[in-house]
């Protein structure tokens, strides 16, 4: 349908409401899918008529289209399945048992079988989850709360929760404008025609010769049949004469044009004010370089109501779960009192800095690693996990004489200084610190308590009140703002300043720097309460509104930039926090429950994209984003100041708070408690300094340090993103830190950790397919729980590990067998396959981002499957060629590269079916592909054994080298080279059957390698952990080895007595490939030639697979082949 087809039906929506055609507006709303209307979804809940409600909701969503549709019709149908308990009505409760929850059973059966126990209670409140349920009528406006949550978050239901802004009868007036346009053309128009029908054009006769006067000043309304029915035209007066051709929409509709989707109107937003303002913030929408490579949520039977049948759209990370019972905060009615059990409320660590706290970052990928600015200018880094101090720094000038005379005299005259902001670069590898007089330093961190200058900033007259990271033009700058009313940016390598922005009439207190749709802008705040916005051309303020509390007000947005949130205090001591509507700058909620009068300064912070917090009274106080309303307060066991300042750790596990008497105390959740207590007794890893981030690289590819890409410019940065060798291309999220106790004594004799037994380590194998022969891919889910695989045969196995008492946390584990999960229909999730034989063709899969779609191939087309029904979504790209590996463009959900059997990459656009670009440069089939979201550049592989660096904005290629290959060995057709990004994004890993590699980006150079010697077996397979740390390989012998990822020594090999049956030959089943885990560095499958998957683990008393060869024990770690291959000890263990 086209678009103007679209709106016609809003149109008549419109028409119909006016004219009181009800039933008939809803079944049209429901019939077309356009327009769910919230106000009688909501009277239709209230009323109890659930018939209605699930007919009305399906016009827009079946049950298993998605995770929030399916939780949308569970509560519904919950709700009725408790309301028929209510009335003791036992066979109506077991028919909807039976018809409508059993659906769900194959998702959760545990959560079915409590369900179920129901109907054995003379009260169901007698079950402990539902002992809050009311009366009826509280129950359903609970659930409704919940309903209206998930249905905004819910991608089916994106721009159909707004009726277009529309004049009264806008149709009547379109019709009225036709009729005077038809009379325009009449060759005798009477002065009042007497029209009486629509069903055919109008035209008037010819009375006795008379000519009537023109149209123009003779409207039409007082003759049409119905009285009153038609408005004025006003403006809508009938068409001129010299307009003789049809106008160009009616003719675009007739043409019936593809269907796009119609902008909304919107007033200016907050960022944004006059014309020359660019669209993208006039209408903001979620950031297409949210960490999201996610797909539609769409059926093929519903594809004739979505604008985008084949958009990949952005997912929207509401902390929301399928099955509400067994998820702890998101249960139903008891959603209210245990959604805080996320928030860190208790306190588990108590440090003392010296002097008091001003600001604090936690280090965006080391989430146990904080950073402290205090009251008299000193730095503090603390690795909270061991309470160890690392870095303690006093306030100084590093080169006085490059200082202005001002600044010179002014600390002459007074030395004392103050921190007022630290912050973290979004990769980890510089911080900044902004002070109290002039000036900005800057820092770069190596690891451990390595922390070494690097840049110094005579940045404002003044103090320097806020500081920020952000990448405009790609490359890595600081933003300051200070006393003296400006904004400055700076080149974060150089210093060298870009930008000065002045306009405010006050100091400015805080700078907010963001993009939407690749439009890079800056918030900022004066101390007058003025708000504007400023675009990186030197043309002025874009917008200047009022901060409530006109006083000091800091701006951030939530974790995935979708919401904008300000908090302010007045200074009579009024303190607010607020949500604003970018669209029309106003404020869309304000959060009550602040102390009258707050005793100072109010600080917030954000989390998860589900809560705020700020220091208060004495006090922690926590919202949920959604709700106005206080959630909880704690005072983390009293000693806090008035006003405490708060920084959340990125992941929202832990919360660092400031103490009274120079403290700081760390509150935790379940998780951060968990995560504290790997700390527990333990030295902070001193080895850690050999995988320190590497120093910026100032002069090369868009500068190796611009770690931030689109998706890094705001304060809280996102996690590194590993992309890789299994098609596995995403952001790693609440990596827990490599604990070791690595001492590395240089007197002890360093001895390889040999495990040949399976006592000697924790080893799972998953249940079995008789089906399937050989395991081609491998990956493990993002959220941890459940290992995904894709058979030579082109079927995919999932196993899923269930919530226990063995296994609390339900992710994946060697401890504890998972499930060989399908859904309830029983069908499987099979590849297209060409008519060879699919054992012989390439394999290759990618994941989305929140484990809903994967998108594979088997020789054939590529196939989109929905990982919650295994239904195929769609294919596309029948060969030949083939695809032979997939990845997601980081930035851009529609943008795919396929390598391809024929030895091109294609860049292909889902959204519009189209191939953008096509790379030619490899000599056989891709097999590799991994994109750097710092770098902006696409690295490929293929069975040529030569790397090739595209830029991802021109898809030019950049630079090309052949792997070093040992002397006598030529690359063959069956050899795959794979590649992966290193944490830092800069540097990644290649894999070939005869080598391990390190390669740095910017200038495709090898800095490490590890090389097999030609009388062993050759290698497999081989990952990064998920920390990068350590590189776990497979050889075709059965070995698993691993390696210090730093230096690419050998440290753990496990035999295969340790993991096969001994009546199985080794060489006849080997692993074919291995995965990592993305929270856990210590553990891995692999996936055998024999159909089968193992997981590993090390023992629980060990921790850790092995110990790292100290630095003078070994072969060198060169990067030539010759040093490397040589001779050493790993080369003689291998």
């Amino acid at each position: 349908m086209s678009s103007l087809s679209r709106e016609l039906v809003f149109l008549i929506l419109q028409f119909l409401d006016e004219e009181k055609f009800k039933e008939t507006v809803h079944k049209l709303e429901q019939e077309s899918g356009f327009f769910f209307n919230m106000k009688y979804f909501e009277d239709e809940v209230h009323n109890g008529n659930w018939d209605e409600v699930e007919k009305y909701l399906s016009g827009f969503t079946k049950v298993d289209d998605n995770r929030y549709s399916m939780k949308i019709f569970f509560e519904i149908r919950k709700q009725k399945y408790l309301e028929a308990l209510d009335k003791h009505d036992r066979s109506k409760a077991v028919e909807i048992l039976v018809k409508d929850l059993k659906v769900f059973a194959s998702f959760n059966e545990e959560l079915f079988k409590e369900i179920t126990q129901l109907l054995t209670l003379e009260n169901f409140r007698e079950n402990e989850q539902l002992s809050k349920y009311g009366d009826t009528k509280s129950a359903r406006a609970i659930m409704l709360v919940e309903l209206k949550k998930l249905i905004e978050a819910n991608p089916l239901f994106r721009d159909k929760l707004q009726f277009p802004n529309l004049k009264n009868s806008r149709l009547r007036t379109l019709i009225n404008q036709s009729l005077n346009w038809q009379h325009q053309l009449c060759k005798t128009p009477r002065p009042n025609p007497d029209i009486k029908t629509l069903f055919v054009d109008h035209s008037c006769g010819q009375p006795n010769g008379a000519r009537g006067p023109s149209p123009a000043n003779n409207p039409l309304l007082g003759s049409l049949p119905k009285a009153g029915g038609f408005p004025p035209l006003g403006a809508h007066g009938p068409f001129q004469p010299t307009q003789a051709q049809v106008p160009t929409p009616l003719a675009g509709w007739m043409s019936n044009p593809p269907a796009v989707s119609h902008p909304a109107v919107s007033g200016s937003a907050i960022g944004l004010g006059g014309p020359s303002i660019p669209a993208a913030l006039k209408h903001p929408r979620t950031p297409p370089t949210n960490p999201s490579l996610d797909f539609p949520s769409v059926e093929s039977d519903h594809v004739s109501k979505r604008t985008r049948p084949m958009g990949l759209t952005d997912e929207v990370n509401l902390p929301v779960n399928v099955l509400p019972v067994s998820f702890p905060g998101h249960s139903g009615h008891s959603q209210a009192f245990n959604a805080s059990d996320d928030l860190p409320k208790t306190v588990a660590r108590t440090l003392n800095q010296g002097s008091s706290p001003m600001s604090m970052d936690f280090h965006p990928i080391q989430q146990t690693l904080l950073l402290v600015g205090t009251n008299v200018g000193d730095i503090g880094l603390w690795e909270v996990g061991s309470r160890d101090k690392l870095v303690l720094k006093n306030f100084k000038v590093w080169d006085l004489s490059a200082c202005s005379m001002s600044l010179q005299a002014a600390l002459v005259k007074d030395p004392g200084v103050s921190v007022n902001r630290v912050i973290w670069s979004p990769d980890g590898s510089l911080f900044g610190v902004a002070y109290s007089r002039h000036i900005v330093q800057i820092y770069s961190y190596h690891g451990s308590d390595d922390v070494r200058q690097h840049l110094e900033i005579d940045a404002h007259v003044g103090g320097v009140n806020d500081l920020a990271f952000s990448s405009p033009n790609k490359r890595l700058c600081v933003i300051t703002c200070g006393d003296d009313k400006t904004i400055k940016v700076w080149d974060a390598a150089t210093g060298a300043k870009q930008y000065t922005f002045e306009g405010h009439d006050a100091p400015v207190y805080s700078v907010c720097p963001h993009y939407k749709e690749n439009i890079q802008f800056i918030f900022s705040t004066a101390l007058d309460g003025k708000i504007k916005a400023w675009l990186y051309d030197n043309m002025g303020s874009r917008v200047d509104y009022e901060a409530p509390g006109r006083w000091c007000t800091t701006m951030a947005y939530s974790a995935d930039g979708t919401r904008l949130f300000s908090c302010g205090t007045s200074k009579e001591g009024d303190s607010h926090i607020v949500e604003w509507n970018e669209s029309e700058g106003a404020v869309k909620r304000t959060y009550l429950g602040f102390r009258k009068r707050s005793l100072g300064v109010v600080q917030f912070d954000t989390t998860k994209n589900r809560f705020l917090a700020a220091g208060d009274d004495f006090n922690i106080k926590y919202w949920d984003m959604d709700n106005v309303q206080l959630l909880t307060s704690v005072e983390a066991d009293g000693g806090l100041p008035a006003s405490p300042r708060i920084r959340f750790n990125k992941d929202g596990t832990l919360l660092a708070v400031s103490a009274n008497e120079n403290g700081i105390k760390i509150l935790a959740n379940t998780d951060g408690l968990r995560l504290l207590r790997t700390f527990e007794n333990l030295s902070y890893d001193t080895a850690s300094r050999a995988s320190e981030p590497p120093k910026p690289a100032l002069n090369t590819i868009t500068a190796a340090v611009a770690a931030s890409g689109a998706a890094m410019a705001e304060r809280v940065a996102s996690g590194g993103s590993v992309s890789g060798m299994n098609g596995d291309n995403r952001i790693m999220v609440d990596v827990k830190p490599r604990i070791t106790e690595e001492t590395n004594d240089k007197s002890k004799i360093w001895k390889l950790t040999e495990i040949s037994e399976a006592s000697q380590c924790r080893s799972q194998k998953l249940p079995e397919n008789m089906r399937v022969t050989k395991i081609s891919r491998l990956i493990y889910t993002n959220s941890g729980n459940a290992i995904l695989a894709l058979a030579s045969n082109a079927i995919h196995l999932l196993w899923k590990w269930q919530r226990s008492e063995r296994n609390s946390s339900g992710k994946a584990t060697a401890s504890v067998s998972p499930q060989l999960w399908q859904p309830s229909s029983g069908i499987l999730m099979t590849n297209d396959v060409a008519e060879t034989n699919p054992e012989e063709s390439v394999s290759c899969f990618a994941l989305s981002k929140n484990d809903s779609y994967v998108m594979s191939a088997s020789g054939g087309k590529i196939s989109l499957f929905n990982m919650m029904t295994f239904k195929t979504m769609t294919t596309f790209m029948p060969p030949p060629p083939a695809a032979t590996f997939l990845a997601f463009h980081p930035q851009d959900n529609n943008i795919i590269a396929i390598g391809m059997d024929d030895s091109t990459i294609q860049i292909y656009n889902v959204r519009v079916d189209e191939v953008k670009s096509k790379l030619k440069g490899h000599s056989k089939r891709i097999t590799g592909l991994a994109f750097s979201h710092v770098l902006n550049v696409l690295v490929s592989s293929g069975a040529d054994a030569q790397i090739c660096v595209w830029s991802s904005d021109g898809w030019e290629k950049q630079k090309a080298r052949y792997l070093q290959l040992p002397p006598g060995r030529s690359p063959t057709a069956q050899s795959d080279t794979r590649v992966q990004f290193h944490h830092d994004q800069i540097h990644f890993l290649v894999v070939h059957d005869t080598q391990l590699a390190i390669y740095e980006t910017t200038k495709l150079e090898c800095v490490k390698q590890w090389l097999a010697r030609e009388s062993s077996a050759p290698i497999s397979h081989a990952v990064f952990s998920c920390d990068s740390q350590l590189v776990y390989a497979s050889f075709l012998d059965s070995t698993v080895c691993v390696f210090t990822a730093s230096n690419l020594r050998l440290r753990c090999r496990i035999n295969p007595s340790a993991y096969l049956s001994p009546s199985v030959p080794s060489p006849s089943v080997h692993p074919l490939v291995i995965a990592a885990h993305p929270q856990e560095p210590n553990q891995f499958a692999l996936g055998l030639s024999d159909g089968m998957v193992h997981v590993f683990e090390p023992l629980e008393s060990e921790g850790k697979w092995g110990v790292p060869q100290p630095a003078d024990n070994g072969s060198t770690s060169n990067a030539t082949a010759a040093s490397v291959g040589g001779s050493g000890a790993e080369q003689a263990q291998r």
